[in-house]
Order: C-alpha cells, then structure tokens, then sequence
C-alpha cells in the first residue's frame, strides 16, 4: 500500500483580491487527488476559488463565496466506452509532470489561505 503524500501553499492575493498559485510541483508520475483542504486564515467572507489540474484542465474545485476552512475529496463522473455516464465516481488522476493551480477571486486585497494537497 502507498503512502499519502501531502504538499502545502500559503496564498496572498493581490491590491485586487485575486491570486494565482500552485500547490504542488510537477510530479515525476501519476497520483490520485485524495483531498484538498482549505484554511482560512484571512480570506475575505465569500471569497472564490477554481483549483485545476494544470495540464489537463480538470476541475478538481471549483466553488464561490466560501466563508469557512473547509476539506473536499474531489471526484470525477464515469463513462462506458460510448460516452454515457455510468452515474460511478473515481479519483482524479494528476498525470506525470502536472500539478495543481489555484486561482482565487474575491479575497480581499492582501489576504491569505493555505491549501493543502492530499495524494
């Protein structure tokens, strides 16, 4: 059985509220996204994030006006080998040399919140 790995940032927005990091490096191999935890620590009341894979442009986050530290274990919708859904979730897979991009909007000018990635 593999280990959990977790890796953490510490985002400041901008004079505008808004910022743009990345959570993790680029990872020398595939890794399943077990979870995402956000601490508030100043973010503004409301504040929005969009967390993707940075290659792939999966949404592993995406959510507005979040007020609260909060944890998600992300996953993604199935489909057969027609394209129909199967209504089963799984993991979101990081492929090798991607990492996660947070984005946040509405922050607050100069304020901060940590994420932390669960592998």
């Amino acid at each position: 059985m593999a280990l959990a790995k977790s890796y953490a940032v510490t985002v400041t927005t901008d004079a505008s509220g808004d910022a743009t990091a990345f959570i993790s490096p680029k990872l020398p191999h595939n890794d399943r996204v077990l979870a995402v935890i956000y601490e508030k620590i100043d973010f503004a009341t409301g504040v929005d994030f969009t967390i993707t894979t940075d290659v792939t442009n999966q949404n592993v986050w995406v959510e507005t006006n979040v007020d609260a530290s909060k944890t998600v274990n992300p996953s993604v919708g199935t489909h057969d080998t027609a394209g129909i859904a199967t209504g089963a979730r799984d993991y979101i897979v990081l492929a090798s040399l991607e990492r996660l991009k947070i984005v946040v909007a509405n922050g607050g000018a100069m304020k901060t919140g940590k994420f932390t990635l669960v592998l």
